[in-house]
Parts: structure tokens; C-alpha cells; sequence
């Protein structure tokens, strides 16, 4: 793994959001960061030879550490998929009307494929 931090951010405006770019990760296949909220629920990111396991599993480990799934699509029709704190779920929906306009297709963990 590699780190690339910056001293001083890249500070940018999305709608009316200020975002602060701090920074890279570079991973090598099979290398894993977690990252945590203040709350000290945990979210991993894993490199492998094909891309990322850009999630843990939404209906099992990110239940477990108090997360709900969302896919969501904004007003140009761009899908998201958002972990959002269980207890924070009235936030997030006050988010997404007021600030981004966008709005929730289905809750991931709750969604189930049959397999053909």
C-alpha cells in the first residue's frame, strides 16, 4: 500500500456541499483499508486482480456494524450506492431532498436475486 496525503486538502463544491480531497491509497491486489466512522462503525475496501470489493456484504457484515445499503440515483439518472447509518437514516433522507435531489431505488439489504 501506498499513501499519497496532502497538507493541505483540495477543497471543492458539490451543490451545497464542501468536499475536501485529502489525499490517494494505492492498493495492491488483496490489500485492504478500513475505514471508520466517529461512531466507530467500520466499512472495508479491498483491491483484488479484477477491481474492488468496493463493499463488505450488505445484507450480513455491514448490517452487523449498524449500516443500511442504499442505491440511489440523482437527477441525471447516476446511480450511488450509500452506507448509511441506521440511526442517521432521517438525516440521510433530509440529505438527498434537500441538497442533492435525489432519491432511493431500493435499500440494498433488503433486496434478494433469485439465481437462475
Amino acid at each position: 500500500m501506498k499513501l499519497k496525503l496532502e497538507e493541505h486538502p483540495r477543497v471543492f463544491g458539490v451543490k451545497r456541499h464542501e468536499v475536501k480531497d485529502f489525499g490517494k491509497i494505492f492498493l495492491d491486489n488483496d490489500e485492504m483499508v478500513s475505514f471508520k466512522t466517529k461512531s466507530g462503525k467500520e466499512y472495508d475496501f479491498v483491491a483484488k486482480e479484477w477491481g474492488f470489493y468496493a463493499s463488505p456484504s450488505v445484507n450480513s457484515r455491514l448490517k452487523k456494524e449498524g449500516f443500511k445499503t442504499a442505491l440511489v440515483v440523482n437527477e441525471n439518472n447516476q446511480l450511488y450506492v450509500m452506507a448509511v447509518e441506521e440511526n442517521k437514516i432521517p438525516e440521510f433522507k433530509k440529505y438527498l431532498k434537500d441538497n442533492q435531489d435525489n432519491r432511493i431505488v431500493c435499500w440494498l439489504d433488503q433486496f434478494f436475486m433469485e439465481e437462475d
